[in-house]
């Protein structure tokens, strides 16, 4: 399929074929008819990639902030890779479209194939012939709203959120001040809901839309004069702001517009430097609206698919969707004198140019369209980039499945590096970024499909790489198939999983298995086994961790997603301490901080017993500063101290002597030395680079830590 994308490094757009995405449970697939441009922020995106690297940072302080603490933690070079790494991805544009359903996935039985609908959403409802959307943000599609209309839906219901936050009665008076779409949507909005409206832009022809839409307007410098002659001075009851700019003259004159206790509400971007004086003295409110309504950023309500109680949050964004499509139905609304320009998908790199200002044109509403003929628009799941090449003797082909930040920031770069393998194919849910990879790493084609890579009899080696509910599945699937797996951790998120997997490696599958627990190979980890063996006492070894704060609404909390941040991501250090001392452990205690309303079970200490006597704890913390370096290991034994700095450093000390090495441009964690073994294994029939019993004995590790936490208690560690 072809899809609109944006290359944030040099601000082109361009159209590219796609594998069509593949629905997830609660999702639905749209076969697209028509997509809305919308002109404020995609111009911003594009406005934003355009600019040189200089540009770029000077708009964005902030990033340049935390690139800067980043080059301090881990090194000028990783660094450097890992912005324009962010800078190659390309981004999805849009998140206002309409068209078909063609596909449902589990649990959705509001929607059905062949059914009209109008999407929503930001990375969902994109500039693509085939579009995956959740189910909330979906609205039916009446046989009298058509499909160009409809395509105006998600816009409509930013227009309709903010009007709602005013809380306008009938017969008030509405101030609009900005008349694009959003500004002239909302104008049309508050005519449906029985309020006097006075619409005020820069440009006449948009003053003459909004007066065509039964609003009283004027231009700017008319705006104060007229506002005051309508309302006899009192002023408006609400005005909304659905400019787009940075000035902030729209707050300043929805200050004078507004009367005494009115609500102003910033529906669109404007700079917000408030006169205080004028807000004071009215007693103004200034609300800034969030998008679409209640659920919006809720992954809860977007992705999961849990409502809100209808009878206590009466207008979520989906109902406010459904509520836009009401108004065009009823013909209460009519969006169609908006639309200025119509481009085919093919010609989308021309809307762009048109928004930019390149072209010199005016605009409001501009479309992009989709064809409609089942023979134009059947959804190819797979596309080959390059020819299939006959497989090389002693070259396993690699199937990737997942194309995240971390297969694009580490993984793909480090087979980049080390050879050694034949890059078949690469899969994702979306298909756009198992392009993207596939297509810069030199794969042979991409896919939306897992079963492309699963069995493919030219795929011998499996590299996992997706969320942490797929891994066990996954990893079982491909072994069945006789396919070697490199599982990015965590290789299980519940017990049940772990067992399973456990008794198919006890069936001896002829191929191999290996989990991301890459620092044990990190050159600087190598070198402080080597300070500690032949060791005649325990050891007792203390791992810090600066984790740093992940919001509460990140998947890696979700238990059925991620596992929580001790499974999905504390196994790393629980394996760190099982290398150092050769066996995983026995017992475990886990003490942790309250989670209060701002963290979960990320605050902890871990503190394992081991067989020959050896201690490890593992501090695990989400409250820190990330200034402090991430990681830091000590290890005291036998008169030896070893301390490990982030990756960055090593000091060794005996006997009154201390040793120091230092790695000054790259840290450097092992992913390569992992990786490089575990092809070396499959090439020559090797055993795999971690002992089975370890990657079991940390997983069952990190479930008995948890389980500690939970019950205030010693918790021994079955390694059955």
């Amino acid at each position: 399929m072809k899809q609109l994308l944006q290359n944030l490094r040099d601000g082109k757009a361009l159209v590219v074929d796609v594998p069509a995405p593949t629905p997830k449970p609660g999702m639905v697939l749209v076969r697209n008819a028509a997509s809305l441009i919308s002109a404020g922020t995609e111009r911003m995106v594009v406005d934003f990639a355009g600019k040189s690297l200089v540009g770029k940072a000077r708009s964005r302080p902030d990033l340049v902030r935390q690139v800067l603490d980043k080059a301090r933690r881990e090194g000028v070079l990783n660094t450097l890779e890992a912005v324009f790494n962010r800078l190659d991805q390309p981004m999805a544009l849009g998140y206002s479209c309409a068209g078909t359903v063609v596909a449902v996935g589990a649990g959705v039985e509001e929607f059905k194939p062949g059914d009209r609908v109008a999407c929503a959403g930001g990375g969902y409802a994109v500039h693509a012939e085939y579009v995956v959307v959740p189910k909330h943000l979906l609205a039916a599609l009446p046989d009298q709203v058509d499909f160009e209309s409809a395509a105006f839906t998600t816009l409509g219901a930013i227009a309709l959120h903010g009007f709602r936050l005013a809380e306008a009665q009938l017969g008030e008076r509405i101030a609009v001040i900005g008349l694009g779409s959003l500004g002239l949507l909302s104008v049309g909005i508050a005519r449906a809901a029985g309020c006097s409206v006075f619409g005020v832009d820069l440009d006449p022809h948009r003053v003459s839309l909004a007066e065509q839409m039964g609003a009283i307007a004027a231009e700017r410098s008319q705006a104060e004069e007229t506002g005051r002659s309508l309302t006899q001075g009192r002023g408006f009851d609400a005005v909304l702001i659905c400019a787009d700019t940075p000035a902030s003259d729209p707050v300043e004159l929805a200050g004078i517009l507004a009367r005494d206790r009115a609500k102003v509400i910033a529906v669109g971007a404007v700079g917000m430097s408030l006169p205080r004086k004028l807000y004071y003295e009215k007693e103004l409110q200034l609300i800034i609206s969030r998008s679409y309504g209640p659920g919006r950023y809720d992954p809860q309500y977007e992705e999961s698919g849990i409502d809100y109680p209808y009878g206590y949050v009466r207008w979520t964004e989906g109902r406010n969707l459904q509520a836009v499509v009401d108004l065009l139905a009823s013909g209460k609304l009519d969006v169609r004198p908006l639309i200025t320009h119509r481009f085919p998908i093919e010609q989308g790199e021309a809307a762009y140019d048109l928004i930019s200002g390149k072209s010199r044109q005016s605009f409001l509403g501009v479309l992009l369209t989709y064809p409609q003929s089942e023979e134009a628009t059947a959804p190819l799941r797979r596309i080959e980039l390059s020819p299939q090449a006959a497989p090389l003797e002693g070259l396993p082909g690699l199937g990737v499945l997942g194309a995240g930040n971390y297969a694009m920031a580490v993984f793909l770069p480090v087979v980049q590096r080390s050879g050694g393998v034949q890059k078949v194919g690469i899969a994702t849910a979306s298909g756009l970024s198992a392009r993207h990879a596939a297509q810069r790493y030199g794969f042979g084609f991409a896919s939306s499909q897992e079963s492309d890579i699963l069995g493919n009899p030219r795929v011998q080696v499996v590299a996992i790489l997706t969320r942490h509910q797929h891994h066990a599945r996954q990893v079982m699937q491909a072994l069945r198939a006789g396919q070697h797996v490199f599982c990015e951790k965590p290789l299980a998120i519940t017990p049940e999983e772990l067992n399973a997997i456990q008794q198919l490696l006890e069936e001896k599958p002829p191929a191999l298995l290996t989990v991301g627990f890459n620092r044990r190979f990190a050159p600087f980890t190598r070198q402080m086994a080597q300070f500690l063996e032949n060791r005649c006492e325990p050891m007792f070894i203390h791992y810090r961790v600066n984790a740093g704060y992940l919001p509460l609404t990140h998947w890696l909390h979700d238990p059925q997603q991620g596992g929580g941040r001790i499974i999905g991501e504390g196994c790393h250090f629980i394996d760190y301490l099982t290398f150092l001392v050769g066996k995983p452990p026995l017992r475990v205690r886990t003490v942790g901080l309250p989670d209060g309303e701002r963290y979960r079970q990320d605050n902890v200490s871990m503190t394992f017993s081991f067989e020959d006597g050896s201690i490890g704890t593992v501090t695990y913390l989400a409250n820190g500063d990330k200034t402090l370096p991430k990681e830091r290991v000590e290890v005291f034994c036998a008169g030896r101290v070893a301390v490990l700095e982030d990756y960055r450093s090593l000091e060794l000390l005996q006997n009154g002597q201390r040793q120091k090495f230092t790695a000054r441009l790259r840290q450097d964690k092992g992913h390569q030395a992992l990786w490089e073994a575990f092809v070396q294994a499959v090439r020559q029939g090797g055993q795999p680079p971690i002992p089975y019993d370890h990657l079991l004995g940390v997983t069952r590790a990190s479930f008995a830590a948890l389980e500690s936490l939970r019950q205030q208690a010693d918790m021994e560690i079955n390694q059955a």
